[in-house]
């Protein structure tokens, strides 16, 4: 366990953040040594705990502790290690540090950062900077994102770009700051120029994209953390959940007549265990409520091989659909037993080859690096039949296991087994697809990922999903129906920052929750949006 004390509650989350990407497998434990007045009422990031009358007693078991205290314009940063305590110890060069910087005390390192003048803004990255450098000699581990944390890393590459700075000062900017290997950056910069061409040929400022959830899936596959339900439970509640979804379409319909609409996603859980009179019945829905003459892209994820059929590809091509998804995750059959797909290589194969002979000529497949038990050979094998295939995307997921996955619910299941993941591995995988001609265009990360990596989605010329990347980069309002859908509204006008002000309204997540109260969730959604004679 590694605890954190804080003098006061400010930058939690962010410290938090750092350390678990430091020492992913340890549980932060946030405490606050000051008055229980000053975090009462405050909106704090991390679950926290009081500190008590014996104080470091409790510390006993820790492996580490870091202290941040506030003091005036100074922060300083302690940190000690209980080398009794575990196997994150501070190393040798530990004593060897800039004692300009770090002072050494038995087995505490401790240093102070001056704030004078410095915005919000600044405060946190300094922080962050000075304690990604304390762990860094002590630990002689560094990060490929060095200091970031945040799930849209490209944003801020987007941001220098857009603010006219140079390749050479937007590297400058992401190395000075952030701390981020060469190889992130490049990959950074890459990938905010060909999102910023895509983006400039949309006009998301008087647009928006609309998600559609459908939270079913034929079986729950142990990485998911996603709002899904086993298709067996509530197979015979399947239509009355199209006619609460249908409902909140006609409202968003209704309240956006006036805006363009961009972009469609149908995702999930998995779209195509609806079945194919389903499918037909909710895309000939949305096509008769919204004006389609501005849509760019409308994608249905496909998805799960076993939940593919001809009828299905068929209703989705009669109705237009130009996007689908595919999606192996691995082509090591005893993996996806591991992880629970219930299909084989072989289907996935055959849907693929059947979804090309109906005509889809931009399919994407998901594939996720460290899965239990993979090796770097198996990546090479699910790499060499993908290329096989000729996918027109590929998205390659860095495993990123939540609260809610079984991974971790039922993690003694999977303690022997090996979950690795490598800059080794995602160079092979863009190997791939450079061999494929498809190019990166859009990034993430989450929280947990492994080896502290990320998602990058490449494509062919003319080929990237257009919804991805107004997802990732929040230019435009995405209004999400159905059940755990989460909608964004961005604010056109800018903060000062150059942030853009967004507000959320998440559905229920219970599938008979939001059936039941669809018209009171269109009642949230109508004080989040505007007026029509606002501007979203």
């Amino acid at each position: 366990m590694i605890v954190v004390v804080f003098n006061k509650p400010d930058f939690e989350y962010d410290v938090h953040s750092l350390l678990k990407e430091f020492f992913p497998q340890e549980d932060v434990q946030m405490y606050y040594s000051c008055s229980p007045d000053e975090v009462e009422g405050k909106n704090l990031a991390c679950t926290h705990h009081e500190m008590t009358d014996d104080g470091a007693k409790e510390f006993a078991d820790a492996s580490q502790v870091f202290k941040i205290d506030y003091v005036g314009e100074e922060i300083a940063v302690e940190w000690t290690v209980n080398r009794a305590g575990g196997n994150n110890s501070m190393t040798g060069d530990m004593q060897q540090a800039d004692e300009s910087d770090i002072k050494t005390a038995g087995e505490s390192i401790c240093t102070k950062i001056s704030v004078t003048g410095a915005d919000r803004k600044e405060t946190k990255n300094r922080l962050k900077l000075a304690l990604y450098s304390m762990i860094e000699k002590g630990t002689g581990k560094s990060l490929p994102w060095g200091t970031l944390s945040g799930i849209r890393p490209t944003k801020i590459a987007m941001k220098c770009i857009e603010d006219g700075m140079s390749d050479k000062e937007t590297y400058d900017y992401l190395k000075e700051t952030y701390l981020a290997s060469d190889e992130k950056i490049d990959l950074s910069i890459g990938i905010a120029k060909r999102e910023k061409a895509l983006l400039d040929k949309v006009d998301y400022d008087n647009g928006y994209s609309l998600y559609i959830g459908i939270p079913f899936c034929p079986s729950t596959c142990a990485y998911c953390s996603f709002t899904s339900y086993p298709l067996g439970v509530w197979k015979n509640r399947v239509d009355d959940y199209l006619d609460a979804l249908e409902k909140e379409i006609d409202y968003t319909a209704q309240k956006f007549y006036h805006k363009k609409l961009n972009s469609i996603y149908i995702g999930g859980g998995t779209p195509t265990t609806l079945s194919p009179a389903q499918l037909d019945r909710l895309i000939r829905k949305i096509k008769c409520s919204f004006d389609l003459k501005d849509c760019l892209e409308f994608t249905v994820e496909a998805g799960r091989p076993d939940s593919i059929t001809r009828e299905k590809l068929l209703a989705l091509k009669k109705n237009g659909i130009s996007r689908i998804s595919v999606n192996p995750q691995t082509m090591k059959q005893q993996t996806l037993d591991i992880i629970g797909r219930h299909h084989t290589v072989d289907d996935t194969i055959q849907s693929f080859k059947l979804a090309r002979e109906l005509g889809f000529d931009n399919i994407n497949m998901d594939l996720i690096m460290g899965l239990p038990e993979e090796t770097l050979d198996d990546v090479r094998h699910t790499m060499e039949l993908v290329k096989e295939l000729a996918p027109d995307n590929v998205t390659i997921h860095s495993l990123a296991v939540k609260r809610a996955a079984r991974l971790t619910i039922f993690k003694d299941r999977y303690s022997d087994m090996q979950m690795v993941n490598t800059q080794e591995h995602m160079d092979l995988c863009a190997a791939y697809c450079k061999q494929m001609g498809l190019e990166p265009y859009y990034l993430y990360r989450q929280k947990g990922m492994a080896g502290n990596m990320e998602n990058v989605g490449y494509a062919a010329k003319g080929k990237a999903g257009v919804y991805n990347i107004l997802i990732m980069e929040e230019k435009q309002t995405i209004v999400a129906c159905g059940a755990g859908a989460s909608t964004k509204r961005v604010w056109p006008i800018p903060n000062p920052d150059g942030t853009h002000r967004i507000d959320r309204c998440e559905n229920v997540k219970d599938v008979g929750q939001y059936i039941a109260r669809i018209d009171e969730m269109n009642k949230e959604l109508a004080e989040l949006m505007p007026k029509q004679s606002d501007t979203i």
